[in-house]
């Protein structure tokens, strides 16, 4: 008697489930503390780190944003700052236009919309210049204890290389993963993918014969001379690293 189509495709939603489970407490016993690499004492401060991020490793913004943070402590000091003094100030995390643009724009945008607070909602928050999801989620998750999956690099290469998405889609990868986890797992999840991407699924020369998850990983050991047998990865190429 043939199966019918919604029944193996509940079945197979089920075994991805249980291998996501199996994923998620491997790397939690692995890396017991893994948390936000980013420095900051306040919402506004980790929205500015996440902002100077991109395309840059967190440990030269936690570089540049002590003093950054000394000189402007307040919102309205960056949404009044000197836009040439400010792209000085924050040179070194690349892209310095660009982002002192963005935060000097999302500066003004809570002060004048929000009432000097940053928004604690997904909708209200990608109103903000230079907040995409990803920046949405991790403020979402690390500042105001809302569940959320922020896909950077890491977390891309990683949703690929288990096989818990083949899209190449932030969004979509974002939306893979909230439904292989539980909701209370996602913030968590975000820092131990990030974890494990950083010490040994990197992105050139992963280090399969040491890692835990190579049982539960349809990539493992399928690499050669650094490179990936992931098609998704192989046509978009080479990515900038966190």
């Amino acid at each position: 008697m043939k199966v019918p189509a919604q029944e193996i495709s509940q079945d197979r939603k089920r075994i991805e489930k249980d291998r996501a489970k199996k994923v998620f407490a491997l790397l939690k016993k692995n890396y017991p503390e893994a948390k936000i690499a980013l420095d900051f004492n306040t919402p506004f401060e980790l929205l500015v780190a996440t902002i100077l991020s991109a395309q840059c490793t967190d440990a030269r913004v936690n570089i540049v944003t002590p003093d950054l943070f000394r000189k402007y402590p307040t919102l309205k000091s960056f949404a009044e700052a000197d836009r040439r003094e400010l792209e000085k100030d924050i040179k070194s995390t690349g892209f310095f236009r660009q982002k002192a643009k963005a935060v000097m724009n999302c500066s003004r945008a809570i002060v004048e919309k929000f009432g000097g607070e940053v928004p604690r909602t997904m909708e209200e928050l990608l109103t903000l210049d230079g907040v995409g999801r990803k920046t949405a989620n991790v403020l979402l998750g690390n500042a105001f204890g809302v569940p959320g999956i922020a896909v950077d690099t890491h977390v891309r290469r990683l949703a690929q290389r288990l096989g818990f998405s083949k899209t190449d889609d932030p969004t979509k990868i974002e939306f893979d993963l909230m439904g292989l986890f539980p909701k209370n797992n996602w913030t968590t999840l975000n820092h131990l993918l990030m974890s494990h991407g950083r010490k040994i699924c990197i992105a050139r020369a992963p280090k399969c014969e040491e890692c835990i998850l190579n049982e539960l990983c349809p990539s493992a050991f399928s690499f050669s001379s650094g490179k990936s047998r992931n098609p998704v990865e192989k046509k978009k190429g080479k990515k900038s690293e966190n």
